[in-house]
């Protein structure tokens, strides 16, 4: 009986361990975009997606390098055949999804992630958060429409309309319901 015990007690311990270390919160991250990028509403040639909340989330709650880093993991995830990434109805899957309409997005996210998590350390009031999810999120929509415009489309009117300008009220919904969630968190942790 002692023996399970033990047993138990350092069970419990590796458990609470690896909760709490930082590997764990940025693999926990990269699942987390993923999860959020099976929540899609199709729409010609960028899907709608809930995963850029994880995104500046992931810089909010991780900081800037270990941000950067849960997005790294979630595309290398993606480039090795995992369907993590949404799906776009373009036939891509894996590493092809980095070269298709959406592929301008997806690289833009480690960068985007590192940009909240050091905005929202050097600006930590609502506003400030509020201000580096925006930056952050402008950051993935001008990389997308960039990529748009440079590979797929080629004319900026419908590249900003396509890339862009869809998005820009599910940005706002997006960003105020990622602040909510963070300092919800931040308040609980507390």
């Amino acid at each position: 009986m002692i023996h399970r015990t033990k047993a138990a007690g350092k069970m419990a311990y590796l458990v609470s361990a690896a909760k709490s270390s930082e590997l764990f919160r940025i693999f926990s991250f990269a699942i987390l975009t993923a999860i959020g990028a099976q929540f899609t509403i199709p729409v010609k040639p960028v899907p709608f997606t809930l995963q850029v909340m994880f995104v500046m989330l992931s810089g909010a709650f991780l900081g800037a390098k270990n941000g950067a880093y849960s997005q790294l993991v979630y595309i290398a995830l993606g480039v090795v055949g995992l369907p993590v990434f949404a799906q776009t109805g373009n036939g891509g899957f894996g590493f092809s999804q980095l070269f298709g309409p959406t592929g301008g997005y997806l690289l833009s996210f480690p960068l985007a992630a590192f940009l909240a998590g050091l905005l929202i350390k050097r600006f930590p009031g609502y506003v400030g958060v509020v201000v580096s999810m925006f930056a952050s999120y402008l950051l993935i929509l001008a990389s997308g429409t960039l990529f748009l415009n440079t590979f797929y489309i080629h004319k900026w009117s419908e590249s900003i309309n396509a890339g862009a300008g869809i998005f820009s009220i599910w940005m706002v919904v997006k960003v105020f319901s990622a602040a909510a969630i963070y300092f919800s968190i931040k308040k609980i942790k507390k």
